[in-house]
């Protein structure tokens, strides 16, 4: 990715894909991130609800016949919970019927499969001219190749996502809060929302610095300062 890119990483869309085909699923997850939008993709609706509830995403694809919870199901449990997520459904059926019945569970459209990407992407475009944008956020945290998203706490490069434990999620949050500054153990402990004490916190750093660090031995972006704590320094 250049480097003019990342400043407007956060403001790419991140979508959700959730089809429980898995060669169809990661042609979508790849068409469209190279279209210029942030992609996680899920093969259930329980593995798609796992993921809502740690990510922020700003429209869900969705795929009507998976097994377990189908679309519908799926798409109706939302909006009964008030979610506002926009939704498009995917479907290998394409009669009236099935479409009314889609759009009735909350869908904002309905795209009948097979289907050309191009399509797609225009439909994903038309359902996000019609949402009201979220109030900007602050700007991304870099870290080299990656990006830390504070608002969605996400850490990506723009087409994968790396994959945080909750503990390594707070820890970098609170760091993340005050780039350049001198952050104690006792207070990463008392501020994270993980169970950490003082004495864990060295282990739980090491372990996240094998995430973004080129060389965990020789950190460039998460150090520590002896006798103090850690600070993150950001490019």
């Amino acid at each position: 990715m250049l480097d003019a890119d990342w400043a407007g990483l956060a403001d790419r869309p991140h979508l959700l894909v959730v089809d429980d085909d898995t060669r169809l699923r990661a042609l979508l997850g790849r068409y469209l991130g190279e279209q210029g939008h942030i992609v996680t993709t899920a093969a259930s609706a329980a593995e798609a609800r796992a993921l809502m509830r740690s990510l922020a995403f700003d429209l869900l694809v969705l795929d009507v016949m998976m097994p377990g919870q189908n679309g519908l199901d799926f798409a109706r449990d939302l909006r009964a919970e008030g979610s506002a997520l926009p939704i498009l459904m995917l479907t290998a059926r394409s009669e009236a019927d099935e479409r009314i019945a889609g759009l009735e569970a909350g869908a904002d459209d309905y795209l009948p499969k097979p289907f050309e990407p191009r399509e797609l992407l225009l439909r994903i475009a038309a359902i996000m001219r019609r949402v009201p944008r979220a109030p900007e956020g602050p700007p991304p945290i870099r870290l080299g190749r990656w990006q830390f998203i504070v608002e969605r706490s996400e850490l990506t490069d723009g087409v994968e996502k790396v994959r945080l434990t909750d503990v390594e999620t707070s820890l970098l949050s609170v760091l993340a809060e005050t780039p350049g500054g001198i952050v104690t153990r006792d207070e990463l402990a008392d501020r994270s929302k993980a169970a950490v004490n003082a004495r864990s916190i060295d282990v739980q750093v090491n372990r996240l610095r094998r995430k973004i660090e080129l060389d965990p031995k020789a950190p460039r972006y998460l150090q520590t300062v002896r006798g103090s704590g850690y600070v993150l320094r950001p490019d």
